[in-house]
């Protein structure tokens, strides 16, 4: 997207990615991003953010693959991580619930805060399949040019890496399970987990701990799903 835009990538993903910044695409994108920002639109995450999944876990690292939609639209919240926010932010329903079933599959007691760095850090590649919203207006830029983007990044995942596990919750995620050989990594769909449909199957799919168990059968680390607790916060406690 060039110089002007400030964005540092990961140097493994510029290298996956090569000239895919550069493309007619990415450029309209570009240009649209300058315009409405222009026009006073209040865009989420802030611009260093748009690639805080790929500089949070560079590509020889991923080990899991998490897909969201679009990043939150509330002011803070957003912080470049699919079903992250910043800490101290409230956590929102899907995550709570995302919470809630780590406790019931592998007993991961539930944080108090909504930060997923530290998933990020050891292979959890968070990625929102478009990387930029409107404050209040939901999937304002869907259809802009960033899914191209990311299926270009679902695509680099699945044919240089090896016993990747891809998490696809919701309708919209499993229409990229088309895209992943199941042969070479393991795909686990499940309905999503927001409040509105978390009871017709999320809850209890048991995905963490699928994750883990075949990330180990491939000779590889599991991911320890336990996050750590802040010392200050001024969230209350979740009631779980």
């Amino acid at each position: 997207m060039g110089e002007s835009t400030q964005i540092t990538l990961d140097p493994q993903w510029q290298r996956q990615l090569g000239d895919e910044l550069e493309k007619d695409y990415m450029r309209s994108l570009h240009e649209f991003l300058a315009t409405r920002q222009q026009q006073g639109a209040v865009i989420y995450p802030p611009q260093s953010q748009w690639f805080a999944a790929l500089n949070s876990t560079p590509f020889d690292k991923v080990r899991v693959v998490i897909l969201g939609q679009d990043p939150y639209h509330g002011p803070g919240q957003a912080h470049g991580l699919c079903f992250s926010v910043m800490p101290n932010i409230k956590v929102p329903p899907s995550l709570a619930n995302i919470y809630k079933e780590l406790k019931s599959d592998l007993a991961v007691e539930p944080p108090n805060h909504g930060c997923l760095t530290a998933w990020a850090e050891q292979g959890v590649l968070l990625l929102n399949a478009t990387l930029t919203v409107e404050q209040s207006q939901a999937g304002a830029h869907q259809g802009k040019g960033w899914e191209t983007l990311t299926d270009s990044i679902i695509n680099q995942i699945n044919d240089h890496r090896q016993g990747v596990v891809f998490m696809l919750w919701g309708s919209y995620a499993q229409k990229k399970a088309s895209m992943i050989d199941a042969e070479r990594h393991l795909v686990l769909q499940s309905v999503h987990p927001s409040p509105l449909s978390a009871y017709r199957g999320f809850f209890g799919c048991g995905h963490f701990s699928k994750a883990n168990h075949y990330l180990e059968s491939q000779g590889l680390d599991s991911v320890d799903w336990r996050l750590p607790r802040l010392k200050e916060t001024v969230q209350e406690e979740l009631d779980f």
